[in-house]
């Protein structure tokens, strides 16, 4: 069992639909956060509203290159981390032949490259019985048409976090990839490219956020779409 009480965990991508609930229920559980997003005025509500429990706030883009170690900078600022929820991510929707080199950039740039490189970054401050939770999707196992590129992009970081659990089991550094269903967060109502499809009544944030804080608890490496039940 991890006990998360009084942990210092670095949340990227905070202000979303599910960074946000993560990070309740992560302070609810005790843990001390660094929030990381995008926008400056929507970490600074969150922050406000989860109190004392956040040590720090860390506005970066995490698509251009220096985005990355500029949030790491920031998150060990004040001593080294006991983990890191990478929540950050985008979507699109359409054929291949619709999909164009800006929105595929984008895609493995904020689903797969950012995490890459904010691990490499991190990875020096990450106290021993750290863990790293990577925000997959059901995609990552179950490639859907229309999203090729969108699925590629995710099962690439499930590719990678299998990779490193491995590589990372002797410095005690557990990695945790959580591919959950589609959930209602809001996200495929705004894609960077497409037209989403009729999707149906997704899962609830605040659900899929306490079992990904209790596999986190458990010490579970891996978290497939089954996981979250119906």
């Amino acid at each position: 069992m991890t006990d998360l009480r009084d942990t210092h965990l670095l949340v990227v991508g905070a202000t979303g639909g599910l960074g946000a609930a993560l990070s309740r229920r992560l302070v609810q559980e005790g843990a001390r956060l660094t929030l990381a997003g995008r926008n400056e005025d929507k970490l600074s509500a969150l922050a406000r509203e989860l109190g004392e429990a956040v040590v720090a706030t860390v506005a970066a883009d995490l698509s251009v290159p220096d985005g990355p170690a500029a949030v790491a900078a920031a998150a060990v600022a004040d001593g080294g981390l006991d983990g890191v929820v990478y929540a950050a991510g985008v979507v699109a929707f359409g054929p291949l032949g619709e999909l164009d080199d800006d929105t595929f950039d984008e895609l493995l740039l904020l689903n797969f490259v950012a995490p890459v490189r904010l691990l490499r970054s991190l990875l020096p401050q990450l106290n021993p019985g750290s863990v790293v939770v990577h925000l997959s999707a059901v995609v990552a196992e179950t490639p859907m048409k229309g999203m090729a590129a969108y699925s590629a992009s995710k099962a690439a970081l499930t590719g990678f976090g299998t990779a490193m659990a491995a590589e990372l089991r002797r410095q005690k550094i557990r990695v945790l990839d959580v591919r959950p269903p589609h959930t209602q967060t809001g996200l495929h109502t705004r894609p960077i490219s497409g037209t989403p499809p009729n999707l149906p009544e997704g899962l609830n944030p605040d659900a899929v956020a306490s079992r990904i804080v209790a596999a986190i608890a458990d010490d579970e490496a891996s978290l497939p779409s089954s996981a979250f039940g119906a």
